[in-house]
């Protein structure tokens, strides 16, 4: 291989501001492609995520619509946040393809991994909030209803409620991402992340009350896959860690030393 120093490449400003239109116009008609298919099934959309709470409701309770407009506007902007979500591996793949030019064939060789393991997280957090989560949440909110008040969930709040749980676990799922983050850029020790655990695990209970409704399940649903992912990601940073050192070793020694 070449002792040379690797080159990146270099554009004028206009290049670059051309290149960004170019990558932001394909990402839009990504989610626009997207959006469409999930605005014509944008009921059984709905239906689908308010299965959870209606499964749980006395029988025959429904979900209500406190305007005229809202029966329209919920399923619309919940089938453009799952048109944003379908195409989103694509509209990172974008953002990436400008960005990588910048970067180094080292940075490179670690920032792939991590961002496919962030889309993945993110997912994977989201799928764990409706099907592990809302079950427990719905159930204890039916439990504790008053008898003298019947439970009327509105579609409008009812959608708010769900997406802002998605992104709370979505964003909770990425820890490792952050541990690993954290460690490689060199802004925290390993070592001090592992000695940290104890205050980790308060924090993240905190978070977990402060995102998730007043009760010990729901709260104790994020924060222990919070802490084990916390975990995972020290596992991960370490052999990260080991594999850079690694690289990095052939490179610290002389060009003209060889091996005993």
């Amino acid at each position: 291989m070449s002792d040379e120093p690797e080159a990146l490449a270099e554009g004028t400003l206009i290049s670059h501001l051309l290149e960004l239109r170019s990558r932001l116009l394909k990402a839009f008609i990504a989610v626009l492609i997207c959006f469409l298919p999930c605005a014509y099934y944008s009921n059984k959309l709905f239906d689908f995520l308010s299965t959870p709470l209606v499964a749980k409701l006395p029988p025959g309770q429904k979900l209500i619509a406190t305007t005229v407009t809202a029966t329209f506007t919920a399923p619309l902007k919940l089938s453009l946040v799952a048109g944003l979500m379908i195409a989103m591996p694509y509209v990172l793949y974008q953002i990436w393809a400008f960005v990588a030019p910048g970067l180094y064939r080292k940075e490179k060789r670690f920032a792939v991994p991590l961002l496919v393991s962030a889309i993945l997280l993110f997912y994977l957090g989201v799928v764990f909030a409706y099907f592990i989560v809302f079950p427990f949440v719905f159930r204890f909110f039916v439990a504790t209803t008053p008898h003298n008040v019947e439970m009327m969930a509105d579609i409008t709040n009812y959608l708010k409620f769900a997406l802002t749980l998605f992104l709370a676990f979505g964003v909770a799922f990425e820890t490792p991402v952050a541990v690993v983050l954290l460690v490689l850029t060199n802004l925290v020790p390993l070592e001090k992340m592992r000695k940290a655990r104890a205050y980790v695990l308060i924090i993240v209970f905190v978070i977990a009350a402060i995102l998730t409704p007043p009760d010990v399940m729901s709260q104790t649903s994020m924060a222990v896959p919070m802490y084990l992912l916390y975990e995972g990601g020290l596992l991960f940073a370490a052999i990260l860690n080991k594999q850079r050192q690694a690289l990095a070793a052939p490179e610290q020694a002389s060009p003209g030393q060889t091996p005993s």
